[in-house]
């Protein structure tokens, strides 16, 4: 790149080099004029080419700056998330450890380890430059034709189970909410996962209806704060339907 954009003034001056050999030779004046109006030519070539230099240098190091935060970062949250895990482990022989990372109801992470697990996934997404998504799921009975009653949350939580992968994250909230964090997916990913969440549900219990709310980094939110209040939010308007539901938050504001 460095070399094409030099080339103009590399020309220039060869030709400038060339048009004072001929003055000089043949004693022409008006060789000479060329020869100083093409060395004029190629110093402006020169002097464009070194600020271009100059910009390509500073761009670099503002990159360069902010790839040293982003790791300083996402080393942090590392540390914070290697702390927590290890401070459970340490009194993993007290009841109140499995509780911390457990729903002693359902069995998923408890809605502690959810928060330190999207602290350390949003780290790695804005390090990877990744999508990570946050689904917020309610599921009750009695709808359309009654009012809202409570379901079963092992029915719940074994559908959750059996549907997500690996990679993925499920959780109980305090509030009664399951939570998803979801590796590596977009928007229409986490659409997907939900709705195969519900048709599990439609096979293990009749009579269920779902609401969920779907937020993800970098589409909606930029820190996970900002996700978890994106998801709750479109949580919140789906629930306003008396039947299945997904809302999808928000895009953030560029």
């Amino acid at each position: 790149m460095n070399a094409r954009v030099a080339l103009p003034g590399l020309v220039t001056g060869l030709l400038g080099l060339a048009a004072g050999l001929v003055a000089f030779l043949f004693e022409q004046p008006i060789f000479g004029a060329v020869a100083g109006l093409l060395a004029l030519a190629a110093g402006v070539a020169g002097l464009r080419l070194g600020q271009q230099l100059a910009e390509q240098a500073a761009v670099q190091r503002l990159v360069e700056d902010e790839l040293r935060v982003v790791r300083s970062e996402v080393e942090h949250k590392e540390e914070a998330l290697r702390a927590e895990l290890e401070a459970m482990k340490a009194d993993e022989d007290e009841p109140q450890t499995a509780e911390m990372l457990t729903d002693p109801s359902t069995g998923l992470f408890s809605e502690s380890f959810f928060n330190v697990a999207l602290e350390s996934r949003v780290a790695a997404a804005r390090r990877h430059l990744r999508p990570v998504a946050v689904v917020l799921l309610e599921v009750v009975g009695g709808l359309p034709d009654g009012d809202p009653t409570e379901a079963n949350a092992d029915v719940i939580a074994e559908s959750i189970k059996v549907t997500l992968r690996e990679a993925d994250t499920s959780c109980r909230l305090r509030n009664g909410y399951f939570a998803l964090l979801l590796e590596d997916t977009p928007e229409n990913g986490a659409i997907w996962t939900v709705e195969r969440i519900r048709r599990q549900l439609m096979g293990a219990e009749a009579g269920l209806t779902l609401w969920a709310g779907v937020a993800c980094y970098p589409a909606h939110a930029f820190s996970p704060d900002e996700i978890m209040s994106a998801a709750e939010t479109a949580l919140v308007a789906a629930k306003e339907w008396r039947q299945d539901r997904i809302e999808v938050a928000i895009a953030a504001a560029d």
